[in-house]
C-alpha cells in the first residue's frame, strides 16, 4: 500500500524541529522510519507533515556523562550495539540492541524512534526500565525535563511525551560493583520482535542477592515488573535451584490483559515467560559475581 500524502521538512536543530511541529498541526517526527513508515503504508496514520530529524547532530552519539552513559535519541541500534562506552558501563543495553531486527534495521533504526513508538514487543523499553534509565525531553518553550523509564511507557504505543515535545536522549546509569544485568528473549522468527523479553538486574554481596529487578516485555502493553520473582531472589544464593524456584513465580505476577496473537497466545506467553526470566537471571548472576 501507499502512504497518504504529506509535506516533508528536514530540521537542522531541535529548536527548528519544534518550530516545524508548532507550524504543522498533526505532523509526525521521523527518526529511522522503521516503525512510522509501515504505519503510514497501512493508513493507520495520516500526518499532515513529516519532520525529519536525521541531520540533527546534537541528537546523535554515545558518551559518558554524570556517572553513566548518555545516548542521543538519533543514535542507531548498530552504534549502540558496538559502543565500547556502553559495553564498559551498562552492557545489557548494547546486548539488547544487538538483538533488534536484522543488520539493515539496526543500521537505520534509532533508540529514540523505538522508545517513542513504544511497541510492546520492542527490546529496548524492557531493558531501559530494568536498569533505571531516564528520558531527556525538550519542550516547546525550550525547557527540558526528565522522566524515569518506568514512568515513560504508559500504555500500548503510548508514552509520557506531550504535544510539541521531542525525546532528545536516553541516560543510562552505570552498573555498580557487584551488579550484573542480562537480557534474554524469545524472538519472533520473521520480525525478531520479542514474543517474550526478560531483563534482570541483580546486585550480589557476600554471595547473596542483595537487590533484584526483573522486567518483562512482549507479554503486556508496557514493560512489566515481576515483584514476586524479585522478592524470591533477594537474599538467596542464586543457585540454579533458587533461580528456578523464583522464575516459577513469574506467571503469578502476570495479571490483567496479556498479549496474544496467531503466533503465541496469551496463555502460552504466561507459561513460557518463566523460562526466559530464568535465563536472564542466571546470566545476570554470573556477571554480578
Amino acid at each position: 500500500m501507499y502512504a497518504p500524502s504529506f509535506d516533508y521538512h528536514r530540521a537542522s536543530s531541535v529548536a527548528e524541529a519544534q518550530k516545524l511541529l508548532a507550524a504543522n498541526p498533526g505532523a509526525k517526527l521521523l527518526a529511522g522510519g522503521h516503525s512510522l513508515l509501515p504505519v503510514l503504508k497501512l493508513r493507520l496514520a495520516a500526518p499532515s507533515a513529516l519532520i525529519d530529524l536525521g541531520r540533527i547532530a546534537e541528537l546523535k552519539g554515545v558518551s559518558a556523562a554524570n556517572g553513566g552513559v548518555r545516548i542521543g535519541a538519533m543514535t542507531t541500534h548498530a552504534e549502540i550495539a558496538t559502543s565500547p562506552v556502553l559495553a564498559k558501563s551498562c552492557g545489557i543495553v548494547a546486548e539488547a540492541a544487538a538483538q533488534i531486527g536484522d543488520m539493515a534495521v539496526r543500521n537505520r533504526g534509532t533508540i529514540g524512534g523505538s522508545v517513542a513508538h513504544a511497541d510492546p514487543a520492542a527490546d529496548l523499553p524492557t531493558v531501559l526500565v530494568a536498569v533505571g534509565a531516564t528520558m531527556e525531553i525538550a519542550g516547546a518553550g525550550g525547557a527540558t525535563r526528565t522522566v524515569a523509564a518506568a514512568d515513560f511507557f504508559q500504555g500500548m504505543m503510548t508514552t509520557a511525551l506531550g504535544d510539541g515535545e521531542i525525546l532528545t536522549a536516553v541516560w543510562v546509569p552505570a552498573l555498580g560493583a557487584g551488579t550484573g544485568a542480562a537480557y534474554a528473549k524469545f524472538a519472533h522468527p520473521a520480525s525478531r520482535y520479542a514474543v517474550i523479553g526478560a531483563a534482570a538486574s541483580l546486585t550480589v554481596k557476600n554471595g547473596a542477592c542483595e537487590r533484584a529487578i526483573i522486567i518483562v516485555g512482549g507479554v503486556t502493553a508496557t514493560p512489566t515488573a515481576l515483584p514476586s520473582v524479585a522478592a524470591a531472589l533477594t537474599g538467596s544464593n542464586l543457585s540454579a535451584e533458587a533461580i528456578a524456584a523464583a522464575a516459577g513465580k513469574a506467571a503469578g505476577d502476570l495479571t490483567g490483559d496479556l498479549m496474544g496473537d496467531v503466533f503465541a497466545s496469551s496463555e502460552y506467553r504466561r507459561h513460557v515467560t518463566g523460562a526466559y526470566v530464568a535465563r536472564a537471571v542466571a546470566a545476570a548472576a554470573a556477571r554480578a559475581r
